[in-house]
């Protein structure tokens, strides 16, 4: 199969069963232009000729052009010829039509949809009707394309001939190649964790405004570093063409902190590489995104190109594909195993067959399911947009039953929120739910583990990207609903192997984060001693070891009153402030900079969701007036949409537009004096003022209902310099029971990172 189409056979898509394939001919064919290669978020125009076939069309039949879910073009209409995305349709033989867009309302995985209907004829063998996508004959500019690139964006097009709504596709629907645009910044990725003289790699990538890696960039590279680094040559030759370079064989001899610095060959600074910590240790930081899908369920582009960039346009150590249950077929299943044996490569790249369980919320909700070999049964939800009931006896329709069927397989479970939410209350497996999936492309989710900590389970904590525009590891959300950028897991493991990353994985030895890769160890430290159990006492009949220390995800007894939690962080962009939380509960905070250090720079940002469900996202809009001073610097935060823009209004207002889905969102801005004046702010949730001499190193939080909806104000240094945390706090435990106590790190540019709890148990 080539990697840039997607084989239909591999797609669970129910088109109606009793029209052979071999007969789609006999339903009209289709002719389109322009073709070729078309700038991602370009204004294009291009024309759709459908010829009836031998059957024609009947009165009121019609024929639909249908987009995959992911796409996040410009919302077609017809209402207004000199607005963008304006489509015009015309038949022969004066036959009127009437055209309607569907957005969001069609079936999976094609939800949307142009439908142009005869109203007052029909069309014979030959009779055409021609479509005008971005018709610009009226003044429009264009049909404004999607924002991610695609291969095969492909124009599917079905015919209702008898007029009964059913609808059959055409044989060789037309497609485009969307491509990247030209490059506005450059990213540099390490790994986080390694020891002294382990071999790693630097990669190299140009991104467009949307975030999508572009061929378009090319010159000499100069790379600098702070130590010594082996293996790191002095000069780069970036070609045209390439969307990304690897530097292999890098090492560094003794232990230290790692920073590399990016150059042009004029000596610009192009980027900063996230650190690498150098450290003699058990375990070296794996980083992975294991939740996405590729065209063959509800995605873009093939499973091939999905691995691909995973590999070598994310820099990702390892990947996995999700595709929802109800559309892998079983020709989709033997290929997806075909590909993770290919792509699975020990100390190169891990990739672990698996997939995503989609039953509803009232029967638990979205599953990701991931074994440790290829070859296993399929236990889906359902058969909801399969035609090969064969197999329906081996279904799992409820979380409680996926759990039953896979007891003895070798595989693992997180539970995560798209669409559907999981309810661990409803089911839960301590041998196989190891890990909550808290953020996503879909938003943040703390509170999977609140109802972890609620029913005394133990989980640990991972994040992933449940993308859907073919970038998995670098998951920008688009021009559409979704509202934050993909999430990524460290592993902490002592190779990079399925079965070491297994093994992080079941003991909760993982980290996860918003998308950016920071360096993060969480440890408590026993006064007198603790016992360190091997998995789950609660669960597990193991021999407990006694210790002095514990490392994120362990599970450990004590009879201290108090423990000292240690935390070590080691970031690429300044730290606002890193929280260590019992449970839900923060027990204590450290900001990278002090009350002495603050300035005239306000931050304000908003975070929450509307609810657990699939319409989470909270939209906002509103104003900040500042009153008696001017503004001087502004900078967004989180707004991963660049045409939805933060303006500065007469030098003392900002106006926005954002949504939230649980993440947070806002901006900070450079006042040219905070010592006096006011802050109007206005927003469709929540209003207040405050004088600026209030606004201080403690956040002032207006609370907006909702899941966790509020505001957040507070005062920042004109300047932070903090990159590197390492503290030790005392935390006095409860009196009994657990005390999951695990660490929130927020940047300044608006990423968190969360760790794994560690379970300690108090008698």
């Amino acid at each position: 199969m080539p990697a840039s189409k997607i084989d239909a056979a591999h797609i669970g898509e129910i088109w109606p069963a009793a029209v052979p394939a071999a007969n789609f001919a006999l339903y009209g064919r289709v002719d389109f232009s322009p073709t070729g290669e078309f700038e991602v978020r370009s204004l294009q125009s291009f024309q759709l000729v459908y010829t009836a076939g031998p059957y024609g069309i009947d009165d009121t039949g019609a024929i639909r052009v249908l987009f995959r879910f992911a796409t996040d073009w410009g919302k077609l209409q017809v209402a207004d010829p000199a607005a963008e995305n304006y489509v015009s349709a015309v038949a022969v033989k004066g036959v009127s039509l009437d055209i309607s867009y569907d957005h969001d309302a069609l079936p999976r995985p094609r939800y949307h949809g142009l439908t142009v209907t005869l109203s007052n004829g029909y069309l014979c063998e030959g009779d055409t009707i021609t479509i005008t996508f971005g018709d610009t004959s009226g003044g429009s500019p264009g049909l404004r394309l999607q924002s991610f690139c695609e291969s095969h964006f492909e124009f599917k097009v079905a015919v209702d001939i008898h007029a009964t709504r059913q609808f059959i596709p055409v044989s060789d629907s037309p497609s485009i190649n969307i491509v990247p645009a030209e490059p506005v910044r450059w990213k540099a990725v390490a790994p986080t964790l390694r020891r002294p003289g382990e071999k790693f790699s630097l990669g190299l990538k140009a991104e467009d405004t949307w975030g999508n890696p572009t061929g378009r960039a090319a010159g000499t590279i100069l790379p600098s570093a702070n130590i010594p680094v082996d293996g790191l040559p002095e000069t780069i030759d970036y070609p045209t063409g390439r969307r990304a370079v690897r530097i292999d064989g890098l090492s560094v001899r003794q232990e230290g902190i790692l920073r590399i610095r990016i150059h042009d060959h004029h000596g610009r600074i192009l980027a900063d590489a996230n650190p690498v910590v150098i450290k003699n240790g058990a375990f070296a930081g794996y980083w992975g995104d294991l939740h996405g899908q590729s065209g063959e369920s509800v995605g873009i582009g093939s499973a091939r190109e999905y691995f691909d960039f995973a590999r070598d346009l994310a820099f990702l150590d390892a990947a996995a594909h999700q595709a929802n249950d109800f559309q892998i077929n079983n020709a989709f299943w033997r290929h997806l195993n075909n590909l993770t044996t290919a792509y699975n490569r020990d100390g190169k790249f891990i990739v672990f067959p698996g997939y995503e369980w989609s039953g509803n919320t009232c029967i638990g909700g979205d599953r990701n399911v991931y074994f440790r070999h290829e070859d296993r049964r399929i236990h889906r939800s359902s058969h909801a947009l399969l035609s090969d009931g064969s197999d329906i006896d081996t279904d799992s329709p409820t979380a409680g039953d996926l759990f039953r069927d896979l007891a003895h397989e070798d595989c693992i479970v997180f539970a995560h929120c798209g669409g559907r939410y999981a309810d661990v209350r409803y089911a839960h497996d301590p041998r196989l739910e190891t890990s909550m999936e808290i953020h996503s492309a879909w938003g943040t989710f703390e509170w999977l583990m609140a109802d972890c900590f609620e029913q005394g389970y133990r989980c640990g904590v991972v994040c992933n990207s449940d993308g859907h525009k073919g970038r998995p590891g670098a998951s920008h959300p688009g021009a559409a609903s979704f509202a934050a950028y993909g999430g990524l897991t460290c592993f902490y493991a002592d190779t990079l192997s399925r079965d070491a990353l297994f093994d992080s994985i079941r003991r909760r030895h993982t980290y996860g984060t918003t998308g950016n890769r920071l360096h993060l160890d969480v440890r408590v430290g026993f006064q007198t001693s603790g016992r360190l159990y091997e998995r789950d006492p609660q669960h597990f009949d193991t021999v407990p070891q006694k210790t002095a220390e514990a490392m994120m995800g362990d599970i450990v007894q004590t009879d201290d009153e108090a423990v000292n939690v240690m935390v070590e962080a080691v970031c690429h962009t300044p730290i606002d402030r890193i929280e260590i939380l019992n449970g839900t509960q923060v027990i204590k905070t450290f900001k990278g900079y002090t009350e002495a250090e603050i300035g005239n720079r306000i931050r304000v940002v908003w975070s929450g969701a509307e609810y657990r469900g699939r319409g989470n996202r909270t939209r906002w809009q509103g104003q900040a007036r500042f009153e008696g001073c001017t503004i001087q610097s502004m900078t967004a935060i989180n707004n991963w949409n660049p045409e939805r823009r933060f303006e500065i209004r007469d030098n003392n207002t900002i106006i926005w537009q954002s949504q939230t889905a649980g993440n947070f969102c806002g901006f900070d801005v450079g006042l040219d004096q905070a010592a006096s004046g006011r802050l109007h702010l206005t927003t469709n949730l929540v209003s207040d003022r405050f004088e600026l001499n209030r606004i201080g190193f403690d956040d002032i939080v207006l609370e907006a209902g909702g899941l966790q909806r509020q505001v957040r104000i507070l005062r920042l240094p004109d300047r932070n310099h903090c990159l590197e945390i390492c503290k030790t706090a005392e935390v006095i435990l409860k009196p009994a029971g657990d005390n999951p106590l695990w660490v929130r790190v927020t940047t300044e540019d608006g990423h968190n990172a969360w760790s794994s709890p560690i379970y300690v148990y108090r008698r």
